[in-house]
């Protein structure tokens, strides 16, 4: 992007939720690299959180925050005030999902799904989107000026396709992709909307970015049923979903907002 100043977040200070995963450390590079200040926020700090503290020693800040907790997310904020400025960019990024190795129970049938496995993951994937954007998008609706991009998911646009997990079921097991992670993206993308009209005014910008799967060393028999699905035959690499947040942050969408945003692969096309 160098000079560019389209795509220009050198002057932006910015918010990446779940800032110590996979996906959240990548966002709090890509923006560290073109010259913004990045707070990352998450439950616990990781090795990659380590090494941006020690790059960007200046730029960079990770506050152990809870997103559902109110009282977490403004103790955020306040630090992100006193170290960084005032939040120009949020990426609500923080998700959770049931692990392919979560007990039967919670990967079971629909009809047996465990209501605190709803309760949970609904509580993260929305409540913690919602609170995030009434914390830190108050203060860019008061400054006049801020994007807010919500990460949601292939699986919040089209149904899981069951027969991903074929290969899981003929080997014995009792494997179905549960409802809550679907139906908490698919959330987040009517709640973009509400917002980006409720702040259009205000100069704050609201779209979503739906996803594909990232590649994470995923055992074989997933990968093959995966990439046969997915037109461009491969899951995506964790690093290339950074110039769609680039993009949403920028003024290159200066005119975007209550939107989606897909970058999937081609998978929500069929």
């Amino acid at each position: 992007m160098g000079n560019d100043k389209l795509f220009d977040v050198g002057n932006d200070v910015v918010v990446v939720t779940g800032g110590a995963g996979q996906l959240g450390l990548q966002y709090c590079r890509a923006f560290l690299e073109r010259g913004a200040r990045v707070a990352g926020v998450d439950l616990k700090p990781s090795a990659g959180v380590a090494e941006l503290e020690e790059k960007y020693p200046q730029r960079f800040h990770f506050q152990a925050t809870d997103v559902t907790q109110r009282q977490s997310l403004d103790a955020a904020l306040a630090e992100t005030q006193q170290r960084l400025g005032v939040p120009t960019v949020l990426i609500n990024n923080a998700a959770i999902d049931s692990p392919p190795s979560a007990p039967a129970s919670e990967n079971g049938p629909f009809e047996d799904y465990p209501d605190a496995s709803w309760d949970r993951v609904m509580d993260v994937n929305v409540k913690g989107v919602y609170l995030s954007c009434k914390v830190f998008g108050a203060v860019m609706a008061q400054a006049g000026k801020g994007s807010i991009i919500n990460i949601s998911s292939i699986y919040g646009v089209v149904s899981p396709d069951q027969g991903l997990y074929e290969y899981r079921r003929q080997r014995g097991e009792i494997f179905y992709k549960p409802v809550a992670y679907s139906v908490s993206k698919s959330a987040l993308l009517n709640l973009t909307r509400y917002l980006a009209v409720y702040w259009a005014k205000k100069n704050v910008r609201v779209n979503s970015l739906v996803i594909a799967g990232v590649f994470a060393n995923q055992e074989q028999a997933f990968l093959d049923a995966y990439c046969g699905r997915i037109p461009t035959g491969r899951m995506a690499q964790a690093d290339e979903y950074n110039g769609a947040v680039l993009f949403l942050a920028s003024p290159a969408s200066a005119y975007m907002t209550g939107t989606t945003l897909t970058v999937d692969g081609g998978w929500t096309a069929i």
